[in-house]
């Protein structure tokens, strides 16, 4: 009995939270390698028509060998279309994104994808998926965390302030460059705006077909031919399509397998698991490891602004989290409660569960 019980706990709890602090740090990683494969030539948009096109690629075997052992609904029109769309949202928020880290920096990233949660919570309540109830020191929380985590990414945007590691020399490069921060900022702001829409429109469709490596197979496929023909305007250079054995190549393989394959197929499984909110919980992690990365590899200069404003921002997020965390132990204990009185109503109910859960 305890043994079954250990392994359901580890495979709704352990594994999914493991799992997503390992992304987080890999998120951070292929960011960096990918600064540094544009700061050396490489085309954002060709970069994400073949970083999508190897994860589909990857996919496509393990969807046949995997998904076909599980009694699944047919893949109807009406759920392409949905994928179709899903990948529209994703792929603008790509674009958005790279933007944004070819004008600011990972560690920018970083701090303004803390925002996740704040928007996941707003747009989770639209579509009835939260609950929010005033009166509830849970729902106050979750409130004032939102509004917390939104004016820390005002901080990070508007106000850059001295910088903490760079030399008087590169002081006056600062300055011409605090116009790219803003309008990183603003790139990054409207693709973590669209990541909790991504998560919400996954999370309908996974209701609707739970197999997460066919969905990442198709939507992988849409991005990729959704870039190519952004990319073919755009990108007028056509030797950008062309790629060399350098950090290039490597950039794109290491997105493609674990960024766009892999972590897309964890997140997709762990908002089938246990929903948009606590997905989105694990975005601070990757702040500190952004701008230590960014500072080592790539040479970044640190703001105080963006020390500041990411503070603020994970002040925001975590209370957002406690009333998350205190709501689902309100909602324990009820269902505790229910599930007592009705063994004490019926004490037949309770020993036939009992004799079933031994036999397991």
């Amino acid at each position: 009995m305890a043994r079954g019980g250990g392994s359901r706990n580890c495979y709704k709890d352990v594994l999914p939270f493991t799992a997503l602090v390992a992304m987080e740090c890999s998120n951070v990683g292929l960011n960096t390698l990918f600064k540094f494969a544009t700061n050396h030539g490489m085309s954002q948009y060709v970069f994400i028509v073949y970083a999508y096109a190897v994860a589909a690629l990857v996919l496509l075997p393990a969807r046949f060998f995997c998904d076909r052992s599980r009694e699944l609904p047919p893949l109807n029109f009406s759920i392409m279309i949905k994928v179709f769309l899903l990948g529209i949202i994703g792929c603008t928020s790509q674009i958005m994104g790279y933007t944004g880290i070819n004008y600011g920096s990972p560690t920018l990233a970083s701090a303004i994808s803390n925002l996740t949660p704040a928007f996941t919570f707003v747009l989770a309540i639209i579509f009835r998926m939260e609950k929010l109830a005033v009166s509830s020191s849970s729902s106050r929380a979750k409130v004032v965390g939102t509004l917390v985590s939104i004016s820390g990414a005002l901080v990070v945007t508007l106000y850059t302030g001295p910088s903490i590691n760079s030399t008087p020399y590169e002081h006056q490069t600062v300055h011409s460059s605090r116009s790219n921060w803003i309008i990183g900022s603003l790139f990054l702001t409207v693709e973590y705006i669209l990541v909790p829409v991504w998560y919400i429109v996954l999370t309908h469709i996974m209701k609707e077909y739970p197999a997460e490596l066919t969905l990442m197979f198709f939507y992988n496929l849409f991005v990729s031919i959704l870039a190519a023909s952004v990319c073919l305007v755009a990108e007028p250079n056509s030797s950008k399509w062309i790629i060399r054995p350098n950090i290039t190549l490597a950039s794109i393989l290491c997105s493609g397998v674990f960024g766009s394959g892999l972590n897309n197929v964890i997140h997709t499984w762990a908002l089938h698991l246990k929903g948009p909110v606590y997905v989105a919980m694990f975005k601070p992690l990757s702040i500190a490891i952004a701008a230590a990365m960014g500072v080592i590899i790539l040479g970044d200069t640190l703001y105080l602004g963006s020390i500041i404003g990411a503070t603020i921002i994970a002040i925001g997020f975590y209370t957002v989290m406690w009333g998350k965390t205190k709501e689902e132990m309100v909602e324990f204990d009820e269902i505790s409660d229910l599930e007592s009185s009705v063994t004490q109503k019926h004490p037949l109910l309770q020993s036939y569960k009992t004799e079933g859960t031994e036999k397991r």
